[in-house]
C-alpha cells in the first residue's frame, strides 16, 4: 500500500457511522494522509453543498465527488460535470407519480427542488441536501442543470422503485444508493466516471488507487482500484466485487484502513 496516491470513500454507510456522524479520528488521520502527498476524494450521492458542511474543517484540502460523480469539485473549481436532459428528468417524475410511498426530488447544480413538505420526507432530505427548495411543480423547474434524478422511497427502493425504472438501465445510471434511496443519473455519470477524470488529472494508477464503498452506487468505482474496499455492512452484492473488506462504519474501518496506509511508509523508513 505504500503506493497509494489517490484515496476515495463513500460517506453515508462507509466514512460516516449509522448516525450520520463523522469519527473524530479521521481529521487527524487525514492530514497525515495530505502530509504524505495522497489525494482524498469524497465520493458520495449526497450535494455538493453538504458535502462542504459534512467535512467543513478540511473542505479546501478535499475533492468532492458529488451527487454519485456527476459534480467533480476542488477548490471551488469545476473539474467535471455530467448533467442530465431536462425533458428526461421530466418524463422520470411523470412516471414517480404513479408509485406509491416515493418523493421527488430534481438534484440541481444550485439546490435540489422537492414538491412535498411531508415532515418524513424531509427530515431524510436534509441528512443530504442542505440547499433545497419546495416548489408547486417539479415539471416547471427550468433555470439549473439537473445532475440527477432521485427518489426518496419510504416502501424499500430496491423492491419498491427500481422495478418501474430497471429497464432504463441501457440508457441511465439507474442505481439503488440505499434502503430508501433510488438515484437516476445521465449515463456517463457514477462515481467510477469521476475516478477516471482524476485518475487522468492526477496522473494516478489503477494499483495507485484505493477506494471504499457499500451500496449499489459505488460498484463503477470500486472496478477503478486495485485497493478496493467494501465495508463490512455493505450489501452482498456489493462485497463480492470488492477485492477486500473493511471493519463496518459503526467500527470506523474506513480510518482504520487508512491508518494502516499512513504508517507503513514510517515502517519502510525503519527498515532502511
Amino acid at each position: 500500500m505504500s503506493d497509494i496516491k489517490l484515496v476515495a470513500t463513500d460517506m453515508d454507510g462507509t466514512l460516516l457511522n449509522s448516525k450520520h456522524e463523522l469519527n473524530d479520528s479521521f481529521i487527524p488521520v487525514f492530514r497525515k494522509l495530505k502530509e504524505q502527498g495522497i489525494i482524498f476524494v469524497a465520493a458520495s450521492g449526497r450535494q455538493y453543498y453538504n458535502l462542504l458542511k459534512t467535512l467543513d474543517e478540511v473542505k479546501d484540502e478535499v475533492i468532492f465527488a458529488a451527487e454519485n460523480g456527476s459534480y467533480v469539485v476542488y477548490q471551488n473549481e469545476e473539474i467535471h460535470v455530467q448533467d442530465m436532459d431536462q425533458q428526461i428528468v421530466r418524463d422520470l417524475i411523470v412516471k414517480a407519480r404513479n408509485i406509491g410511498g416515493t418523493y421527488s426530488v430534481i438534484c440541481g447544480k444550485k439546490k435540489a427542488y422537492v414538491e412535498s413538505a411531508e415532515p418524513e420526507f424531509i427530515d431524510h432530505l436534509k441528512l443530504y441536501f442542505e440547499r433545497y427548495e419546495i416548489v408547486e411543480d417539479l415539471l416547471k423547474v427550468e433555470d439549473d442543470q439537473f445532475l440527477k434524478f432521485t427518489l426518496c422511497d419510504l416502501a424499500g427502493s430496491e423492491g419498491n422503485s427500481y422495478p418501474h425504472y430497471k429497464h432504463l438501465q441501457d440508457t441511465l445510471q439507474v442505481k439503488v444508493s440505499g434502503p430508501i434511496w433510488l438515484d437516476i443519473s445521465h449515463k456517463q455519470a457514477n462515481k467510477g466516471k469521476a475516478m477516471e477524470v482524476l485518475q487522468k488529472k492526477f496522473g494516478v494508477t489503477f494499483e495507485e488507487t484505493m477506494v471504499f464503498g457499500d451500496y449499489f452506487n459505488d460498484v463503477e468505482m470500486l472496478q477503478k482500484a486495485y485497493h478496493s474496499y467494501a465495508m463490512a455492512n455493505a450489501h452482498e452484492d456489493v462485497k463480492s466485487l470488492a477485492r477486500f473488506i473493511a471493519r463496518s462504519n459503526d467500527e470506523n474501518g474506513v480510518v482504520e484502513v487508512l491508518s494502516t496506509l499512513i504508517a507503513q511508509p514510517a515502517e519502510e523508513d525503519k527498515k532502511s
